[in-house]
Order: structure tokens, then C-alpha cells, then sequence
């Protein structure tokens, strides 16, 4: 019998379950509806196109109609929108640009319609030099609008991949750029005390940066767009890039039996089957499991998109495929910098009341003697029992291999001791003996086996002057450069000797550069009857927590002030003071 399947949207899910499904089954008939031109493009690179770090547009096509056409005998319909589907006699209802509104019949269906760019009914969004960027056309007008000589200023309004992809664009074209986030911090997936790094390389770079700030309106003023802030600060640029966040585009689909979850996202089980019997959904419109919390949610990523279809493609041609969830790794570039995270945040873990610990190196990305070795900042998450939870990883090189180690880990329920095991590529110009994952696992296996007493800065505000003595364990040379105020200086190689000098009623809350030292200090200090603190990180940690993008004001001024006396954390940056 040959089967008739019909795909709904194409890009990354559905063209994807289209060559899975003809590599399967040479005999069936496959249909793929877009409503757009392009049924497959590199989503992506939309923005480095924009900034033309990617210069030719047409790299950006993934595949067109005629080629799926021609190696896959697949019959694309594009600018065709499915407006309906309807589940009692299996149809679906199409408005083509061609052949006008008809029905098409199906025995198996995929649903891949992506998501949409969020517009919320903020006054005078729906001005034309406000944009958003989700497909080829979006980047065609962007990058027209961008190239006139007279644009010469850009807000981006909304700090997630996109925004911060596009605000490095738009700089690199030479624009004037603003960034404003809503949130205390860009880029949702990092925790505050890794993302202001990446906060840190925007600023650097002159990208001007307003977190903690929300949209209240715009208006057009001349050839220009003023916006209104919630803080009643006024921004003027001329071009405007909407990127806030989207919607699942399922909104044709409300009338049709489909199950959907609380934000509009359908709803399917390990087999990406909906509710449904014969229809399958992929891609950013459903709502998947998170491989760590078990929790439902939503993640567009073209990786699990890709992947999605082509579960679908296997459970209809009758193998028995399963998806397993959705972990999040995921990766960006910010200027010089790379970011990557696998798994779940602090937040998250807070959220839904899953205990866990952290720490944090600072290696290098190869050996230190080998030429070009470049600093990165390494944070694991794992429980009391050494199961991996997530990992945040920052840093000029070598960042992306190590995040995609420990996701491979995570994948595979991997522990804290299969990181120290792990035997992974060594060369000077490429890593170190000790590979930055391996050296995580030894922190963090120290932490679990009691040898290593570490907090982080944001666990010992409540320390009272009295009760603690803040010892600076590096070098004298090195406490002089900057350390954090209160501190007392001790460097490791002459803690033995100078034992006597600390007063073991107190707590000793230890630090050095980056941690090694500090374990070092603490093992020397534990092991001599002192209570021991040693602050994972290091001083490079805290003086990373001290960035800020905005002046303080009087009133923060003010109130370290008051506070003088304690360690306390910073309520804008997250970092450690002892006043």
C-alpha cells in the first residue's frame, strides 16, 4: 500500500522528516507545504548575513523545491498556507499563491509550523522600521533597510540569541547599537555570575547595554523611532530589532482536536505523535521534556528540530524510534567570545526545588607554555550523589568542545567521576594533560568527598566581620594588582608557617586567583583544626561579578554605606563584597 504524507512547514523538522521518510520508503507519496518561498534555510545565519560576515545570500538555502524535487522525488508546494486541517476525513485545507484554496487527503501527516516573532500590543510597534527576524524575508528587508547610507543607529530590544547575534551585526556594519533587555541579564540559559562576561565583551565592543529595562512604547519622530522605557529613560534609533522571544505558530490548528499545553505548544509523546492517530508534530511548536527536570516545556533549537523529524519519519515507516528530550545545549558568539551551556541553570534547578552544588574553574584552553593560550571560565552543576545537572562555559577558545563533552556526558547520565576518567585529546596547542573537564570533575569530586569545603560568592554574604576572617591566599604582587576589600593577605607557600597569626574561633573564608591555590589553602587549614571556606572561582570570579554596564546611584552608594562591616553580594552583579 502507499502511504500519502503530508508536511506542514518545512526549515529544519519538516524537510528533515521529508529526505528521512523518502530514504525510507521509495514507494510513498510525500507533500511538503510552506507557506513562505524558502522551505529550508540556515535560520541561524540570518544574522551574520545581515552584518555580512556571510556574504553571499544564497548560502543560506539549505535546499529549494527543485533540488528535493530531483534527489528526493518529493513534491514542495511553497507560498502554499495550510489554513486547516480536518481529523474526521483526514484533509487538510490549503490557500495557495498558485492554485488558490483546495483540500488536499492524507494518511499521515507531520506538522512542523515553527514559531513566530512575539509582538505585544506595545504603542506604535506595528511602525515599518520596527523588524523582526525569523526567515528570508524578514532578512531581506533588514538587511536593505540596514544598508541605506542613512541608518546609522539600531536598539535591539531583547537580549536571547537573536539579539545579541544581531547586535554584534548591526556593529560590525557600523551602526550605533543599543541593546535592551527586560531581565536583570541577557541570554536566559547562563546564570548571572557567567553571563556578565558576555555582558562585559558587548560593552567592551560598544554595543550599549540596558538590562533590567522594558519597552513602554514607541513613536516615530521624523525619520526616527524614539523608545519609551519603563525607567522613562528615551532611546532614538533608526531602524528597530524586535527580538523578545516567540509563540508556537499553531494558532490555524485551535479548532482541530489536537491537544495543546498552557503556551499554545502541541503536545506529543516520544514518538512525536500528537493526540491524534497519524499526525505527528516537530520543531519549535511542540512542547517537549527537559532531559534534566523531567518537566514539560519549550525549546526551539534546530538540533532536537532535526532530530524530531526524523523520529517522526522512522514511527511512520515502522521503526521504532524514541525522543529522549530536550537538554539545551546550546552555543553563541559574542564578538571575540564564545558561550556555550548543556543542561539545566541555577534557575531552573531552583525552580523546581532540585538540590544541587556548583563549582568553578578558570583554566586555559591548551597548555599554558604552547603559544596562544587563551583563559576560559568552566561552571558545573551536579547533585550530592555526582550526577551531572549542567554546565556553563565562557572563554576565547576551546570553550565548545568542553561544553560538548560534558553534554555527551550528560546524554549518558554521566557522573562527576566519569569526567576525571574521561581520556580526551592532548597535544600542547590543544588542550593540557589534565583536559579543563577533567580538572572539573577533580573539583568537583573533591567537593563531594568532603576534602574541599567550597562556596560561592553569592552563599557566604551572611558571614558576620566578627565570626570571619577573609584571607587572600595568592601572591603579595598579586593581592597589591586588586583584591576584595577587607582581605587579608596570606600567600599558600607561607600559610604553614604563619598558622599562628589566624584565630581558629573564626571561619577563614579563603580565595586565591582561581581556585587551585585555594583548595591547596584549604586542605592546609583543615587539616590544622581551622574552619575552612574556600570560595569557588576564585578572585577572578569576583572581580568577573563586578561588571556592570550602569553607573551606581546614590542610593546604591549609599547603602554599602550601611552595610559596612559584613560580606555581602552586590544586588546588581552578584558579587562578594566584605565592607
Amino acid at each position: 500500500m502507499r502511504n500519502k504524507i503530508l508536511i506542514v512547514g518545512g526549515v529544519a523538522g519538516g524537510a528533515s522528516a521529508a529526505a528521512r521518510l523518502r530514504r525510507l520508503d521509495e514507494n510513498a507519496e510525500i507533500i511538503m507545504f510552506e507557506r513562505d518561498e524558502y522551505i529550508s534555510f540556515a535560520n541561524c545565519g540570518l544574522p551574520y548575513y545581515i552584518g555580512e560576515t556571510i556574504k553571499e545570500r544564497d548560502k543560506l538555502l539549505v535546499q529549494t523545491p527543485q533540488a528535493m524535487k530531483a534527489r528526493f522525488n518529493i513534491d514542495v508546494r511553497n507560498n502554499s498556507d495550510v489554513k486547516s486541517i480536518d481529523v474526521k476525513s483526514k484533509k487538510i485545507s490549503v490557500h495557495s499563491k498558485s492554485k488558490g484554496s483546495y483540500e488536499e487527503s492524507y494518511d499521515y501527516l507531520i506538522l512542523s509550523p515553527g514559531a513566530k516573532a512575539l509582538k505585544p500590543p506595545i504603542p506604535g510597534i506595528n511602525s515599518n522600521k520596527i523588524f523582526t527576524l525569523r526567515n528570508i524575508p524578514d532578512t531581506d528587508s533588514i538587511k536593505a533597510y540596514v544598508d541605506r547610507n542613512e541608518t546609522r543607529t539600531a536598539v535591539v530590544i531583547g537580549g536571547g540569541y537573536v539579539g545579541v547575534e544581531m547586535a554584534e551585526n548591526l556593529k560590525e556594519k557600523g551602526l550605533k547599537v543599543t541593546l535592551v533587555e527586560a531581565a536583570p541579564h541577557i541570554l536566559a540559559p547562563f546564570d548571572s555570575d557567567m553571563v556578565v562576561m558576555a555582558e562585559k565583551e558587548l560593552v567592551e565592543n560598544g554595543v550599549e547595554l540596558i538590562l533590567n529595562d522594558g519597552v513602554k512604547a514607541f513613536n516615530e519622530v521624523e525619520n526616527q523611532v524614539a523608545v519609551s522605557l519603563n525607567s522613562e529613560t528615551k532611546l532614538h534609533a533608526d531602524i528597530i530589532i524586535l527580538a523578545i522571544g516567540v509563540a508556537p505558530d499553531t494558532a490555524f490548528l485551535k479548532d482541530s482536536g489536537l491537544d495543546f499545553g498552557p503556551r499554545g505548544h502541541l503536545i506529543v509523546n516520544d514518538k512525536m505523535q500528537t493526540n491524534i492517530q497519524n499526525i505527528y508534530a516537530v520543531g519549535d511548536a511542540i512542547e517537549v521534556v527537559d532531559y534534566i527536570t523531567k518537566q514539560k516545556t519549550a525549546i526551539p533549537l534546530a538540533g532536537p528540530a532535526n532530530k524530531q523529524g526524523r523520529i517522526a519519519a522512522d514511527n511512520i515507516c515502522g521503526i521504532n524510534s524514541t525522543y529522549k528530550g530536550t537538554q539545551g545545549t546550546a552555543i553563541i558568539k559574542v564578538f571575540d567570545l564564545t558561550a556555550a551551556s548543556t543542561g539545566a541553570n541555577e534557575r531552573t534547578l531552583q525552580r523546581f526545588n532540585i538540590p544541587y552544588k556548583v563549582i568553578y574553574i578558570h583554566p586555559v584552553s591548551h597548555a599554558s607554555y604552547y603559544p596562544g593560550a587563551m583563559p576560559m571560565s568552566l561552571k558545573l552543576i551536579f547533585d550530592d550523589k555526582g550526577k551531572i545537572l549542567g554546565a556553563q562555559g565562557i572563554g576565547y577558545d576551546g570553550v565548545d568542545k568542553r561544553i560538548d563533552v560534558i553534554a555527551t556526558a550528560i546524554r549518558y547520565n554521566g557522573t562527576i567521576d566519569d569526567l576525571t576518567e574521561l581520556e580526551l585529546c592532548y597535544a600542547p596547542p590543544y588542550s593540557s594533560a589534565k583536559d579543563p573537564v577533567n580538572m572539573a570533575g577533580f573539583v568537583a569530586q573533591n567537593v563531594l568527598a568532603g576534602r574541599s569545603h567550597m562556596a560561592a560568592f553569592k552563599d557566604i554574604h551572611d558571614h558576620e566581620d566578627k565570626d570571619t576572617i577573609l584571607l587572600d591566599v595568592r601572591t603579595i604582587s598579586e593581592f597589591n594588582n586588586g583584591h576584595i576589600h577587607g582581605a587579608v593577605n596570606m600567600p599558600v607557600d607561607s600559610l604553614r608557617d604563619r598558622l599562628n597569626e589566624l584565630d581558629k574561633s573564626k571561619t577563614i573564608v579563603e580565595y586565591c586567583q582561581v581556585g587551585l591555590r585555594g583548595y591547596i589553602a584549604d586542605r592546609i587549614l583543615s587539616q590544622n583544626g581551622f574552619k575552612v571556606v574556600n570560595v569557588t572561582g576564585g578572585y577572578r570570579t569576583s572581580s568577573i561579578l563586578d561588571f556592570n554596564p550602569k553607573k551606581p546611584s546614590d542610593a546604591s552608594e549609599i547603602n554599602k554605606e550601611e552595610n559596612a562591616g559584613r560580606i555581602t553580594i552586590d544586588p546588581d552583579t552578584q558579587a562578594v563584597k566584605k565592607n
